[in-house]
């Protein structure tokens, strides 16, 4: 009897969450990637620096890896590529100015190792039994496409993150005949972005936000400071066209900004009228109605150059009353907090913020409902998962497509790990592969999991109590102690009282463990754990981390 070959989409990240998107599409004993996206720490990961996706099954299966494509170059699918390539030795393929950004991440890691090819919208390539078409796409940077997987069963098309911009800023829109020949051939899979599924009818074109712009840059009597994302080189430019206009110069402040604006303009995606681009330090010198500003900081990092702005403790540039502030950026969920405090901060200050949604002052890079509807018309395949978004977003796409009448039996909401299979008979859920968060801190990888977090909310919430005893190596008596020192649990001066009280608990617990022949260590910090929180517990009704430290002496 031959073997039934089978065809797997197995996604790693970027299903039921927003951010670290990677997928896997499979063919028997073959393999591509799509994407190696990170996302950013959520509130109850305290000191996490970024998320990355749990690729061990891709290691675990390296050598039938031929490729990994890259749909653009936002963080949340580039962000794995300094860590992945450390493990495997994959060749990547993309445009020409993702492939530079993911460079630029890899020296800044010390990576070396990178194999890449440059492949443009439009063009095709071979690995394997797979052939991919790149497939140009509307997005809030330039080189974004989408791609069409041809397999032995069929095609699967992957959207990447789209919109349908009928008059984008590079005048290059969203390659319509492709996907409807795709569609008129046959599509086995569409996997859509479903960021903004829940908002309805189009989003606007990033050109309004240029004639925005063009309005402000003209009205504005004083400087001018935009923030916006690093990566919507986009907004850049039509920030630096305005400013051109009407005879501002422009200084570039922010690590992240200054890198993604240098590598744009050595593409050739940021164009830089001659004499334009000068730095901060001369920009600052400039009479107030000759000056802009582009920063980051449009989601209130507390490390940002915007947000330091607004806590007056930036080294360069300080907000002054009457500077025009733009918060070109919408915020990203959980932000919203830390966006509104710096907005507070920047008005006390005296500037002028313009940062209304409704003002003009950005759009979103993702399709609304209609052009979520306008693809799936276009490609009509057979069976449909929606990806990039939260639950309830992929839930509502499947009912959208579901209205324009696939069957509801052909739509997939997976998770991260679902294996969707298909073959000659049919497409199901086929178990699922290990997934999964990987918490990056400092330089760790992986080394801090949820026993840590914990430790660290209860750090945030209650504090640490340090007890120091010394015990007589040949008497087991105690010859110095108890001692407690606390950090974030309560003022020492107005609680000597019950202090003094918990040493006394101590000093009995290990008295008793001692007269009950308990002398070994392990088990006597926790008999000393054990009284000494519930006794805490019971005056302040606080759980700090106690931390006994037992000393032998000779």
């Amino acid at each position: 009897m031959p073997k039934e070959h089978k065809l797997q989409i197995i996604p790693l990240g970027g299903l039921g969450e927003i951010g670290k998107n990677m997928t896997l599409i499979k063919y028997d004993n073959q393999m591509i990637m799509i994407d190696a996206g990170m996302a950013f720490p959520e509130d109850d990961m305290p000191g996490i620096d970024l998320v990355i996706p749990d690729y061990s099954y891709v290691i675990e299966n390296k050598d039938m890896l031929l490729g990994i494509m890259v749909t653009h170059g936002h963080e949340d699918h580039i962000g794995t590529f300094p860590y992945l390539l450390k493990d495997i030795d994959a060749p990547v393929f993309a445009p020409k100015l993702t492939l530079g950004l993911i460079q630029a991440k890899l020296k800044e890691c010390n990576v070396n190792r990178f194999k890449s090819t440059v492949v443009n919208p439009g063009e095709s390539i071979k690995l394997g039994v797979f052939k991919i078409d790149f497939i140009r796409v509307n997005h809030s940077i330039p080189d974004s496409v989408s791609l069409a997987i041809h397999t032995p069963l069929g095609v699967i098309v992957h959207t990447g993150d789209f919109k349908l911009d009928h008059t984008p800023v590079t005048s290059e829109i969203l390659d319509i005949y492709k996907f409807s020949e795709l569609g008129e051939k046959g599509v086995l899979c569409l996997m859509s972005d479903s960021t903004n599924v829940e908002r309805p009818g189009f989003t606007m074109s990033e050109r309004v936000v240029g004639q925005m712009f063009d309005d402000v840059f003209r009205t504005a009597k004083e400087r001018i400071i935009l923030a916006s994302f690093a990566s919507n080189i986009h907004r850049v430019q039509q920030v630096i066209t305005a400013a051109f206009k009407t005879n501002r110069k422009v200084a570039i402040v922010g690590r992240s900004m200054q890198n993604y604006a240098s590598i744009a303009a050595e593409y050739g995606y940021l164009i830089i009228p001659e004499g334009t681009l000068v730095d901060v330090e001369e920009v600052l010198q400039l009479p107030p109605n000759q000056v802009c500003i582009i920063t980051t900081g449009s989601q209130g990092e507390p490390m940002s150059a915007l947000s330091r702005m607004a806590s007056s403790d930036h080294k360069q540039v300080e907000i002054l009353p009457g500077d025009t502030v733009i918060i070109s950026a919408s915020p990203i969920p959980g932000n919203e907090k830390s966006v509104a405090r710096t907005i507070d901060q920047l008005f006390k200050l005296g500037a002028n913020v313009i940062h209304e949604q409704a003002s003009g002052v950005h759009v979103s890079g993702h399709g609304s409902q209609e052009e979520l509807k306008m693809m799936l018309n276009m490609v009509r395949p057979q069976y449909f998962v929606p990806v990039h978004g939260e639950y309830r977003m992929l839930i509502k796409h499947g009912q959208i497509a579901e209205q324009l009448g696939i069957s509801h039996k052909n739509i997939f909401i997976a998770e991260n790990g679902s294996v969707i299979e298909f073959t000659r008979n049919g497409a199901g859920i086929a178990g699922k592969v290990p997934s999964g968060r990987i918490l990056v801190d400092g330089l760790g990888v992986g080394d801090v999991g949820n026993i840590v977090l914990r430790d660290r909310k209860q750090l945030s919430q209650d504090g640490i109590l340090i007890v120091v005893i010394a015990l007589s190596r040949s008497t087991n008596e105690i010859v110095a102690g108890p001692d407690i020192v606390t950090r974030g649990f309560v003022y020492v001066r107005e609680s000597e009282t019950m202090l003094d009280e918990a040493k006394e608990k101590i000093r009995q617990t290990t008295e008793r463990c001692i007269e009950n022949g308990i002398i070994e260590w392990v088990t006597l910090k926790n008999q000393i754990k054990d009284v000494l929180g519930k006794h805490l517990y019971e005056k302040t009704k606080r759980k700090p981390v106690i931390l006994p430290i037992i000393q032998e002496v000779k």
